[in-house]
C-alpha cells in the first residue's frame, strides 16, 4: 500500500495557512532539503483546488524562466497531480487530473494502486482534515516555525475525539524551525490522576 504523507509549513500555534511574512524569513537550505525529501517520497501529488491554483499559477512560469528553482519546478510539472475539486476543471499544467469519485474512495484506490509508491499532500488543509478523520493519513510532516501566527486556518479542526500521534523523527534547524514527523497511533490506556501522582514534583 502506498503511503499518504501530508507536508505542511505550520506556526507554533498550529496555523497551517501560511503567510509569506512569517514563512519566508525561516526558509533556508535545511528547510529546502526537508521539502525535497518529502517530495521524493511520492510519485503522485494530491492537491486541493486552492493549492493547485496557487501552484499552477507560479511553477510553470518558474520552470520556463530557468532560474534557481527551475529544476524543482520541472519535478512538480512532471509528477502526476490529482486535484480534489467538486467541479470539472480545464488544466493548462501538464500531468493534472481531477480526482475520480468521492475523496475517501478515490484515495483508498490510489493507496492500493501497485504503480503508486507514495502520495504527497502539500498544503491542502481541508483535504488533510478529511483524510485524517477517515484514518487515511500515514504521516504528518510538519515544519514548525518559531512564530505564533495568531490568525489563519489551523491544521486540526474541532472534533469529538483526539488524534493520537507517534513521533517518528525530529530535527532542529539553526533558524529555530523544528521538523517533526508524526504517524497516527493507538490511544494510550485510560490513566487517572491517582496513578500518576507519584510523578508530581516533590517540592523544595
Amino acid at each position: 500500500m502506498a503511503k499518504v504523507i501530508s507536508t505542511l509549513f505550520i506556526s507554533a500555534d498550529g496555523v497551517a495557512e501560511i503567510d509569506p511574512d512569517w514563512h519566508f524569513p525561516y526558509f533556508d537550505e535545511n528547510m529546502g532539503r526537508a521539502v525535497g525529501e518529502d517530495y521524493d517520497t511520492a510519485n503522485v501529488l494530491l492537491i486541493g483546488r486552492e493549492t493547485y491554483d496557487s501552484f499552477a499559477g507560479a511553477w510553470p512560469d518558474r520552470e520556463a524562466a530557468g532560474g534557481d528553482d527551475a529544476s524543482f519546478a520541472k519535478q512538480l510539472g512532471d509528477v502526476r497531480k490529482v486535484v480534489v475539486s467538486r467541479q470539472p476543471l480545464e488544466f493548462s499544467w501538464r500531468n493534472s487530473e481531477v480526482i475520480k469519485g468521492d475523496l475517501i474512495s478515490a484515495v483508498t484506490a490510489l493507496k492500493a494502486d501497485a504503480d503508486i509508491r507514495g502520495i504527497l499532500i502539500p498544503g491542502s488543509i481541508s483535504v488533510v482534515q478529511q483524510l485524517l478523520a477517515a484514518g487515511l493519513v500515514d504521516e504528518l510532516r510538519l515544519l514548525v516555525h518559531p512564530v505564533a501566527a495568531r490568525k489563519g486556518r489551523k491544521l486540526f479542526d474541532e472534533g469529538d475525539a483526539p488524534y493520537h500521534l507517534k513521533v517518528t523523527a525530529t530535527e532542529s534547524f539553526p533558524t529555530g524551525v523544528i521538523r517533526v514527523i508524526y504517524s497516527p497511533t493507538e490511544a494510550p490506556g485510560t490513566v487517572s490522576y491517582d496513578e500518576v501522582k507519584d510523578q508530581v514534583p516533590t517540592g523544595s
